[in-house]
């Protein structure tokens, strides 16, 4: 050991009860001081400091927009030096909310203003008379909806009333987006960033920020935010991939009332990939006859310079074709024809609110230009009121097992007479015009609140009737391709079964095969009784309440404002029935297989 002196350790580097003797531990130290002193350090690094404060961030999603919305808030708060603690509103530990200081919640609305379904139980228990006082939490809202529909953001204004009630407070007026949702979002995120600034000094519990409990230890979250983040994609909702069309084909037979699209398309050349559950945004161009009807109408040419939302110009007609919506009618389009015109009975109809919500529905932009023989001064002026042409989700009907490098989709092709026109849906029949080698923008809506069970072993029961058996072909593709030895159980319904059996080809082979368990099906015109899926439930009460005994997941896809509702409705009747519980024992029932991630919908 050498003989110099060493120098003083401010701070003790080797502990006492290290295997050395006095003399050496003090040379070690001394030796150890240096080194750090000649890096710049002076001494070994201190313990982190503590964040700046906790966030919680609980998030309602329907469709995946809301979560991955709250993941990105969840890893911005982090760059902030923020603790973040993020779940599901329904995997919130609801005890622990009076304990909670700083909230951020992002929730979708769907159907009939109604909470998401991994939200429901958290707006129940908001609005039962035992709900806690709420005095210490300060909590921002982001609603995310979709204004043609007439509960708005319905889902998000009830929780914020009801959190108000019990004493909570506003951090800031909430924020209620519509379909273009995503810089208003991050505005309110980076104002909602400076202000949770301004808390941060103060202390709680002790320790700033923190509720005296570290970001591992906050009580009520499941931690999500420190999952990985999923591998972002090179094309999504801004940037959707230009993907061609191999198949398109209509599956209804000839004497049916109805169309319904199987469209194949190929991902080569893209980085997209999805799982069985999984959504497929699609971008529609508008009907170029409802374009010309309309730039008609309105006193244009197709070639007039108009504005794009990129700021730029291009066309009248491209404009209108790629990026403006002409179909759904709007108040503010109709007030703006207004502006143009003294008809005594267009005034009329835009003072009164009833009227004028009773006026647009189920019209068209063009209806009110021809009607009132309305002639726009500009370009500019015409479109100032049109929304952006938004992408519409499918339910992916394939598994990227069974088909690599494609994705398919099963579009119900919409067409109605409305007001003396004939209508059509833009999305559906902008699909339906296209042929094989034609182009379609696409990108992927990951819905990781529906998939088939994990456990290749467990039973699984679908229903989907029409094109709510889009997800289902995906599931059994699914199965099928993993071998997964899981009884699979599916209830189909649709009008004729000589000529709206989809799959059937398909579905018959499947079943043939071993691979689908059991098949039910449901055709309402084919007696003299209207029979639906949910008559079938019934019918098969028994066993279909053994197989939730035994473990299966009860999956549902379609429409939100009837079929699901009545679908609900027959299943908890039967859980009551069968297992012998009250009302409130089924509600239980199911509440508990909610939670276990067995009762799944992806309804529309």
């Amino acid at each position: 050991m050498p003989s110099v002196e060493p120098p003083k350790a401010p701070v003790p580097f080797v502990p006492e009860n290290a295997p050395f003797s006095t003399e050496q531990r003090a040379w070690l130290n001394g030796y150890l001081a240096g080194m750090f002193a000649d890096a710049g350090a002076g001494a070994p690094p201190a313990a982190a400091s503590a964040p700046a404060l906790t966030l919680h961030i609980l998030y309602g999603s329907q469709t995946g927009n809301a979560e991955t919305l709250a993941r990105q808030a969840a890893k911005q708060a982090k760059s902030k030096g923020m603790a973040v603690e993020s779940a599901e509103l329904d995997a919130f530990d609801r005890g622990a909310l009076k304990d909670v200081n700083h909230l951020l919640i992002i929730t979708s609305t769907y159907g009939d203003g109604e909470p998401p379904d991994n939200a429901r139980e958290f707006y129940d228990f908001l609005y039962a008379d035992d709900a806690p006082r709420l005095e210490s939490l300060e909590f921002a809202m982001l609603g995310l909806g979709d204004s043609s529909y007439p509960d708005f953001n319905q889902c998000a204004k009830d929780i914020e009333k009801r959190l108000l009630d019990l004493g909570a407070k506003s951090k800031k007026p909430a924020l209620l987006c519509d379909l273009e949702f995503e810089e208003p979002a991050q505005a309110f995120l980076d104002e909602l960033w400076t202000e949770l600034a301004k808390a941060a000094p103060a202390a709680e519990n002790g320790v700033p920020g923190t509720n005296g409990k570290g970001e591992n230890g906050v009580p009520g979250t499941s931690g999500d935010a420190k999952e990985a983040e999923p591998k972002a994609s090179a094309y999504g909702k801004k940037n959707p991939f230009a993907a061609e069309v191999r198949h398109n084909e209509n599956l209804n037979g000839a004497e049916s009332a109805k169309a319904t699209q199987h469209v194949e398309i190929s991902l080569e050349g893209s980085d997209l990939v999805y799982e069985a559950g999984d959504a497929l945004g699609v971008l529609p161009s508008n009907d170029l006859r409802l374009i010309d009807e309309f730039i008609l109408a309105a006193g244009f040419q197709h070639d007039e310079p108009t504005p794009l939302p990129d700021k730029s110009e291009g066309p009248l007609a491209e404009a209108l074709r790629r990026h403006y919506d002409i179909t759904g009618l709007t108040p503010a389009f109709v007030q703006a024809c207004a502006r143009l015109s003294k008809n005594e009975e267009l005034q009329a109809i835009v003072r009164d609110e009833a009227a004028l919500k009773a006026y647009v529905e189920g019209r068209q932009m063009v209806d009110p230009v021809l009607q009132y023989g309305i002639k726009f001064p500009t370009t500019e002026y015409l479109i100032a009121p049109l929304k952006q042409i938004q992408p519409r989700l499918y339910s992916i009907s394939s598994s990227p097992k069974a088909h690599p490098g494609e994705v398919h989709i099963t579009v119900g092709v919409v067409r109605y007479e409305s007001h003396g026109r004939e209508r059509q849906g833009v999305c559906s029949n902008f699909l339906a015009r296209l042929k094989a080698g034609g182009k379609v923008p696409v990108y992927i809506q990951p819905n990781k609140q529906f998939r088939p069970p994990s456990d290749p072993e467990a039973p699984l029961i679908m229903v989907g009737p029409g094109t709510g058996v889009a997800p289902f072909r995906a599931f059994l593709e699914e199965r099928q391709a993993t071998g997964a030895k899981g009884r699979n159980w599916l209830f189909f319904g649709d009008q004729k079964s000589s000529c709206d059996f989809l799959y059937q080809d398909q579905l018959e082979g499947l079943k043939q095969a071993g691979v689908l368990t059991r098949l039910d099906t449901a055709f309402s015109r084919d007696g003299a009784e209207k029979v639906y899926v949910q008559h079938r439930m019934r019918e098969q009460s028994e066993e279909l309440f053994a197989w939730l005994e035994a473990g299966a997941s009860f999956c549902v896809c379609g429409d939100a404002k009837r079929m699901a509702k009545d679908v609900e409705q027959a299943l908890l009747e039967i859980i009551a029935s069968e297992g012998g519980f009250d009302a409130e024992g089924a509600e239980a029932y199911l509440s508990q297989m909610k939670k276990k991630k067995r009762y799944l919908r992806d309804v529309y």
